[in-house]
């Protein structure tokens, strides 16, 4: 895993311009705290930072391709491929030779052999960028379902690009404006696909590639979800689950570094766990490390709400002993979480105002902490889109609402209300259930239903459909932040494009066969899990109960409303925002109140220009 970085412009000597690459390069450092390395041409510079975690000595990058003395392409790339062991099989029948044991090696001569088709044979989660020096042409890849980041910003003359937006911010052709539709996507709670927030700044689309050369830019889908017709009953479809699973895992497995796994004691993340310890000590190289968070006083205070009945700690304690792991608690108290340096990188890895408050602080400290031991995490994050574990899946209405489900689930309601401290003209030109509704509208036009497909099974292909490009993105984005801020690496084995596509077209009838959420998923791990895990309820990551990280931010937002020059005054109205204070605690509450110190301190370090 890495951090990329580049710079195309087709009418400028960019050897010249080593310190900007320099310096967009170095924003990367915390994703690739091991190696740096910077490649020049005349139209083209190429950054890489690099977290070793297969072929450490030789794997480094930016990878240069040549035949007789002369260079055929470079390569920036963050990643892993998990078939890159079949692919160098492939590649070395068909006559290429190479250097070294690294996946990178493999991806680089695949792109000689297949071109832009290169992506269609990889299995693994990357982004990556080619500069063909023969054709001067650069090629942008990402990963299936978009487990990593990759972000362009087009200019006059060329492109910037970068693994996060902070990576092409360093240039000085990338502006920094926030515009309406910006605002709204960041108010939103939806993903839209390639919207980068920021005026002039897009994503690389999940299974897409873009191209760049003299002519222009262009888009290409690689990869989309398909509907076919699922050819199997439910006990074969559930053996299916398991053997994909358990060669998903095997190949997830492999790492020249430690390794581990994230553990919150729930069905997703205590199958994974489970499940790579048996195959850990199948190959005789002992078991798996686990880690898990914890607040201090939250197992003793717990107090149920609307998504969680149960605290994490007794399960996670419990498969850790069923599966014998070794297991580490890494316990946080609200003076961590309120922490303003902590606070400060959290907001410095996200680079927008998109953050989930204290589960995003909570998330980096966890990560910091597991770097101390291990390089690599496998995480059970994804599992509820695949398999429809979210209890609005299962709640008539929701599934009704004629918007994004978790956006008419009380459970999540009150991240989609942050907008109430703004302005009321400008919640006017806003319009924000306008944009959600346009934003929906284009997921719903895209889903893919099997010809006469109607009724309940329709509507809920649409509501797998959206999850799976839309929802899963917000918090693949996060873990993707929070992991690589921290120089860890991790693997989210349900986003495999197989699974994935496999239980996409299972029928809802066949998803829920006992009735209950994510029942493929329970029955393909009845022999992993204790029977408490295989029956406990689904509990979303956890956030702080204790009033004292509430009074913390309530005194964190009374600073900033002391200060006249805010940029945040622009947006908020400040009597709304001093009546919020002394509200009393809610989810709506500290939602608005995270919202508003984010944006206070996004607006004044990021030195944005507001065009509203």
């Amino acid at each position: 895993m890495c951090g990329i970085a580049g710079w195309v412009d087709f009418e400028r000597d960019l050897r010249q311009e080593r310190q900007t690459a320099q310096e967009m390069t170095g924003t990367m450092a915390r994703r690739g705290p091991d190696d740096e390395g910077l490649w020049l041409a005349p139209h083209a510079a190429i950054g890489h930072r690099r977290l070793a975690i297969i072929d450490l000595a030789g794997g480094r990058q930016p990878m240069v391709a040549e035949e007789d003395g002369r260079e055929l392409a470079v390569l920036t790339y963050s990643g892993e491929i998990y078939n890159f062991e079949e692919l160098r099989a492939e590649l070395s029948s068909r006559g290429h030779a190479f250097r070294t044991r690294s996946d990178t090696e493999v991806l680089l001569r695949s792109y000689l052999e297949w071109g832009e088709d290169l992506a269609e044979h990889l299995n693994g989660m990357y982004a990556f960028g080619i500069w063909d020096t023969r054709a001067e042409r650069l090629l942008l890849v990402r990963d299936r379902m978009g487990i990593k980041p990759l972000y362009y910003y087009p200019t006059e003359h060329g492109v910037l690009f970068g693994s996060e937006p902070k990576a092409v911010l360093a240039n000085p052709l990338a502006g920094r404006v926030l515009d309406l539709d910006g605002l709204r996507e960041l108010l939103a709670f939806v993903k839209t696909p390639e919207h980068g927030v920021l005026s002039g700044l897009y994503e690389v689309r999940p299974g897409q590639i873009v191209s760049v050369d003299r002519e222009g830019l262009a888009k290409r889908r690689y990869w989309r979800l398909e509907s076919y017709e699922h050819p199997d009953d439910v006990a074969t479809t559930v053996k299916k689950v398991r053997e994909l699973l358990d060669d998903i895992v095997a190949r997830q497995l492999i790492s020249d570094v430690p390794l581990c796994a994230l553990l919150s004691g729930g069905l997703d993340s205590s199958m994974i766990t489970s499940l790579a310890a048996r195959l850990l000590r199948e190959q005789g190289l002992g078991t798996v490390r686990s880690f898990s968070v914890d607040f201090a006083g939250y197992t003793e205070n717990f107090k149920p709400d609307l998504t969680r009945s149960t605290p994490d700690t007794p399960y996670v304690h419990e498969l850790a002993a069923f599966a014998g792991a070794e297991h580490s608690d890494i316990v946080l108290d609200s003076a961590a979480l309120m922490d303003r340096e902590v606070r400060a990188a959290v907001l410095r890895a996200r680079d927008l105002p998109m953050g989930i408050g204290d589960m995003d602080t909570s998330l980096y400290l966890l990560f910091k902490a597991i770097r101390e031991h291990s390089t690599v995490a496998l995480s059970g994050e994804s599992a509820d889109e695949v398999f429809g574990g979210y209890r609005w899946f299962h709640d008539r209405e929701t599934v009704a609402a004629e918007t994004f489900p978790w956006l008419a689930s009380p459970a999540l309601s009150a991240h989609a209300g942050a907008e109430r401290l703004f302005h009321d003209d400008l919640q006017r030109q806003l319009d924000l259930s306008g944009y959600r509704d346009e934003r929906y509208r284009e997921a719903l036009a895209e889903v893919p239903h099997l010809p006469g497909e109607s009724g309940h099974e329709r509507r809920m292909r649409e509501i797998g459909y959206l999850h799976l490009t839309r929802f899963v993105q917000v918090l693949l984005d996060r873990k993707d932040r929070m992991s690589m801020a921290n120089g860890l690496e991790v693997r989210v084995p349900f986003c495999d494009h197989r699974l994935v596509e496999y239980v996409f077209n299972a029928p809802w009838a066949v998803k829920t066969f006992d009735g209950r959420e994510k029942s493929l998923l329970r029955a393909a791990s009845a022999d992993l899990l204790p029977e408490s895990i295989l029956q406990r309820v689904k509990s979303p990551y956890p956030a702080t109960q204790d009033p004292g990280y509430d009074e913390g931010l309530r005194e964190r937002a009374r600073e900033l409303l002391d200060i006249s020059d805010s940029p945040a005054a622009r947006l908020v109205d400040w009597d709304k925002a001093r009546a919020t204070v002394e509200e009393p605690a809610s989810p709506e509450t500290r939602a608005a109140l995270e919202r508003f110190v984010q944006l206070h301190h996004w607006l004044r370090r990021y030195r944005v220009d507001l065009a509203l």
